[in-house]
């Protein structure tokens, strides 16, 4: 398109004007019929696949996020205003997660932080004062409630006391080092991983910071950084945390010695050992430990015992009792079936040998003539040896 720019045109300046005008608008159509592009909105990164098995939600070896304190029945506050008299409050959160204060009354810090609390409760005091500039110190916390389930000793519901400086009383000592528990002191203060926990299946569950949201899962794996040395986090234990010890799947006999001299497992365990032994009754001996050592640990088989016939009774966590029958032999792979890993609370029954039980039988039966007979002058009788063997 041509345009004149002769004098005494009265076109060519409107035609041109309506021609720079048309150029943008042709253009803006054009591109509509282009798919359309945000050019300020970021690029969406696609996730690189997972390996089998795993989720995404599943953090291991990974530090829980960084943790803001927030107030809950039981801690105790000091409150004060800049240069005002009479606004002095030493309170402590009540049940129902409220403070009462001077002049302002029920003030409602469950679920806050202590910059969250102050800035409510400066908000609240701008109705009544002008500017006042609010004071909030936390000078005892709150006991420390977590719960502890799987494959510990004890499972259950402890409470922690910890002082104002962040380090435990000594009325609530769990750990050796002082300040606050981490989760290895939890787990020490349960009794210590069982025999069949899995050192690389650690989990913590942590209530979400805001009313409704879905709690936070850390799985940590120390069994690795045991065996092959490393850095693993030991998160420290907040209120309202719990930690599950999962069960292992056809342990390795290396994962259960590295887990029994952790400081994870108990340093001792107690199993009861009776019959033919020369010390029955309750013995202690390390976590793991084999069949062979808890006999050893009672003295040994005497020699009416059979080292043919030992029964182990164990009963689960579901209550139900199972006996199992093999041989006694000290020098057994721990882990092998005649020398089996002992776990807290197992009963081990050295049976009599078969001359022994013969010898028994014979005797309750001449109970009657025991002045005159027993089983002994019977076996003269016979030829037969008197002695005792296995």
């Amino acid at each position: 398109m041509v345009f004149s720019t002769r004098p005494g045109s009265a076109c060519c300046f409107g035609g041109l004007a309506a021609w720079l005008l048309l150029v943008p608008l042709g253009g803006a159509v054009a591109a509509e019929t282009d798919a359309p592009r945000n050019w300020l909105k970021p690029p969406v990164r696609v996730a690189p696949p997972l390996p089998p098995g795993r989720s995404r939600t599943t953090a291991i070896n990974r530090a829980p996020a960084p943790y803001r304190y927030r107030l809950a029945p039981g801690d105790r506050l000091t409150m004060s205003v800049f240069k005002i008299d009479g606004y002095e409050a030493s309170v402590q959160v009540l049940s129902d997660g409220t403070i009462n204060l001077p002049r302002l009354g029920t003030t409602d810090v469950w679920g806050l932080t202590l910059e969250e609390a102050r800035q409510r409760i400066t908000a609240g005091y701008s109705q009544i004062l002008r500017r006042p500039l609010v004071y909030l110190n936390l000078v005892e916390q709150r006991p420390i409630r977590v719960t502890v389930t799987g494959e510990v000793t004890r499972p259950g519901v402890f409470t922690l006391q910890v002082d104002s400086q962040g380090s435990k009383s000594n009325e609530e000592e769990i750990g050796s080092g002082g300040g606050w528990p981490t989760m290895v002191n939890v787990i020490q203060k349960a009794g210590g991983v069982s025999a069949l926990g899995d050192l690389s299946r650690l989990e913590l569950l942590r209530p979400s910071p805001q009313p409704g949201g879905q709690p936070q899962r850390y799985v940590f794996d120390y069994l690795t950084v045991l065996q092959q040395g490393g850095q693993a986090p030991n998160p420290l234990i907040y209120d309202g945390d719990s930690i599950r010890v999962h069960r292992a799947q056809a342990p390795l006999n290396t994962a259960l010695i590295t887990t029994a001299s952790s400081n994870f497992a108990p340093t001792t365990i107690q199993v009861n050992v009776v019959g033919q032994v020369f010390r029955p009754g309750l013995v202690e001996i390390r976590s793991n430990a084999p069949l062979s050592q808890a006999i050893l640990a009672s003295g040994g088989v005497t020699r009416r015992g059979s080292t043919a016939r030992i029964d182990l009774i164990r009963m689960d966590s579901e209550g139900q009792t199972t006996v199992r029958q093999m041989a006694y032999s000290p020098s057994a792979t721990l882990s092998s079936p005649t020398n089996p890993p002992l776990r807290h609370g197992d009963v081990v029954v050295v049976d009599r040998n078969t001359l022994t039980k013969v010898t028994d039988g014979m005797n309750d039966a001449l109970l009657p003539l025991s002045p005159i007979v027993n089983a002994a002058s019977v076996f003269r009788l016979l030829g037969l040896p008197t002695g005792l063997s296995n």
